[in-house]
């Protein structure tokens, strides 16, 4: 006999609209959620910005020794900077804990008796907020970076919105990044050790530190395709900045989708393993 779980058997939806109205509301209500966050908002902004300015010098300095470098041109590379902390807040690579914090008081115990699944339920609710931060943390730091240096603009009229899908992407595919960080707490309980190595991983294979294509190429190939890391961050600003030809992004764009679907189906696999072993603190 298999075993049974909270997430088996979820109520029966009448008609094919009704998940639709409900993850609908679910995502309105995660941007209606982080909108009232407005003095976060305000000092997250402030800190990109800075090292914008930061991040921006040490790349012009990299460029300054060749008109081109690992493919990029300076405002290509500027714009790559000012993208990248733009987009630090849509994907939201960092600062995510509610499942795992919800996992250690037991509220997770509510999560199961909702007719959706857990991970489509937080999913629904990361897109809302990253349609929040699309307009609150993108658009600005990209206009300040616009307005003390060149940027790169996109020659080509297609490439806007392959950058809009890119980053819808990316921000799937660091949902389930960090959906995994938090539930290994099914396990654990304290998941600060994970969080930590996840912190200092997703920056430095996500490419926020540097292009993960000023690696040697043989690495760089290996963190493209064995990781979900460039799919995180890199992919959007490389789509973004045209380093290059349209059936290269196309490619990466693909290589995004299968680490999204790959992600989401370790999300519920490992969401179904833990239900079956999981304990509620005090019950």
């Amino acid at each position: 006999m298999g075993f049974i779980t909270a997430t088996a058997d979820r109520l029966t939806i009448r008609n094919f609209t009704e998940p639709l109205a409900l993850t609908g509301a679910i995502a309105a209500s995660g941007f209606r959620r982080y909108s009232t966050y407005r003095q976060a908002t305000v000092a997250s902004l402030a800190t990109n910005i800075m090292f914008g300015f930061l991040r921006t010098y040490i790349l012009l300095a990299v460029a300054a020794v060749s008109a081109v470098t690992a493919g990029y041109t300076g405002p290509q590379l500027v714009t790559y900077v000012w993208a990248g902390q733009g987009l630090l807040g849509v994907v939201m690579l960092w600062g995510w804990n509610d499942l795992a914090e919800r996992i250690r008081t037991g509220d997770v115990v509510t999560d199961l008796l909702r007719p959706i699944h857990p991970v489509i339920s937080y999913l629904a609710a990361d897109l809302g907020r990253a349609g929040y931060a699309m307009i609150f943390r993108f658009i600005p730091p990209m206009i300040v970076g616009a307005v003390f240096f060149d940027l790169y603009l996109p020659a080509d009229p297609v490439t806007y919105p392959l950058f809009l899908i890119s980053v819808l992407l990316a921000v799937v595919v660091c949902f389930g990044c960090r959906y995994l960080v938090n539930a290994t707490a099914f396990w654990l309980l304290d998941n600060r050790g994970v969080n930590l190595f996840w912190l200092f991983a997703s920056g430095l294979i996500g490419g926020l530190y540097f292009p993960v294509r000023f690696l040697p190429e043989p690495v760089a190939a290996l963190v493209w395709f064995a990781t979900p890391g460039p799919s995180l961050l890199m992919a959007p600003m490389d789509v973004l900045v045209e380093r290059d030809e349209l059936p290269i992004r196309l490619g990466m764009m693909a290589v995004q989708a299968f680490w999204a679907g790959m992600l989401l189906w370790t999300c519920r696999v490992v969401q179904r393993r833990a239900e079956r072993r999981l304990v509620i603190q005090g019950g």
